[in-house]
C-alpha cells in the first residue's frame, strides 16, 4: 500500500481533474486533504465515477453528514466522505443546498447511506429524493423540528415526563422552572477584608 503523502496526494488531485471532465465542478488540495464540490445534478454521476474508474476505487463511503449556515442563502452543506482502501486515499465531496432544496439519494450506489441520509433527514430536515424508507431515526415518530439545526432551541419545543396521576408517558410543552442566569464568575473571595469571618478564634488561648 502507497504511503499517504503530499506528493500522492497532488498525483490523485491531477488525476481527477484530467478524468473527470463530464460536469462542471470545483476541486480543491488544502492540508493535504481534497475536497470536490458539485452540484446535486451531477452527484449520482460523480460518485460513480469516482467508485467505478479503476485509478480511483472509491469503493467505501464512510459516512454522510450535513453542516448548517443559517445565515448563508446556501444554508447547508453535505459532505460525502469516501475511502479508497485498495489506492490508500480519501476524497470528500460536498454540496450545498438551500433550506427547501432535495438531493438524490445514493443508497442504490453505496448501501450503506440509507441510515445515514436518515439521520440527516432526521436531524437537519434535508430530503433525499428516491430514498427506500425516509424516516426519522433518532428521534421519535411525533418529534417537532430538527435538533441540529442551528435555529432548533436548546430547550426543544416539548418535554417527556411520567404522570403519576394519569399513570402513563405525557408529552406537553416545555417549561423552564427558572429563568437563564448569568454569572460574573467573580471569586467570592475578593472585596472582603483583611479578617475572614472565624479568624478571631485563632487568638482565643
Amino acid at each position: 500500500m502507497k504511503k499517504l503523502d503530499e506528493t500522492y496526494v497532488k498525483e490523485i488531485y491531477q488525476l481527477i481533474k484530467s478524468l473527470l471532465n463530464f460536469c462542471k465542478y470545483d476541486i480543491e488540495l488544502k492540508k493535504g486533504e481534497l475536497s470536490l464540490y458539485c452540484s446535486s445534478n451531477d452527484l449520482t454521476k460523480i460518485l460513480l465515477f469516482l467508485r467505478d474508474n479503476p485509478s480511483l476505487n472509491m469503493e467505501c463511503l464512510v459516512d454522510v453528514t450535513a453542516v448548517d449556515y443559517p445565515n448563508d442563502d446556501l444554508r447547508f452543506l453535505v459532505v460525502y466522505n469516501l475511502l479508497s482502501i485498495s489506492k490508500n486515499f480519501r476524497i470528500k465531496v460536498k454540496i450545498k443546498l438551500q433550506d427547501q432544496d432535495t438531493i438524490d439519494t445514493i443508497s442504490d450506489i453505496y448501501p450503506c447511506a440509507n441510515w445515514c441520509e436518515r439521520e440527516i433527514w432526521d436531524l437537519f430536515g434535508i430530503r433525499f429524493k428516491g430514498h427506500p424508507d425516509l424516516r426519522r431515526i433518532l428521534t421519535d415518530y411525533d418529534f417537532e423540528g430538527h435538533p441540529l439545526r442551528k435555529d432548533f432551541p436548546l430547550s426543544g419545543f416539548t418535554q417527556v415526563r411520567y404522570d403519576s396521576e394519569l399513570s402513563r408517558v405525557v408529552v406537553e410543552p416545555v417549561k423552564l422552572d427558572q429563568e437563564y442566569r448569568n454569572f460574573d464568575n467573580l471569586s467570592p473571595w475578593e472585596g472582603m477584608g483583611k479578617y475572614l469571618p472565624g479568624d478571631e478564634k485563632s487568638n482565643q488561648k
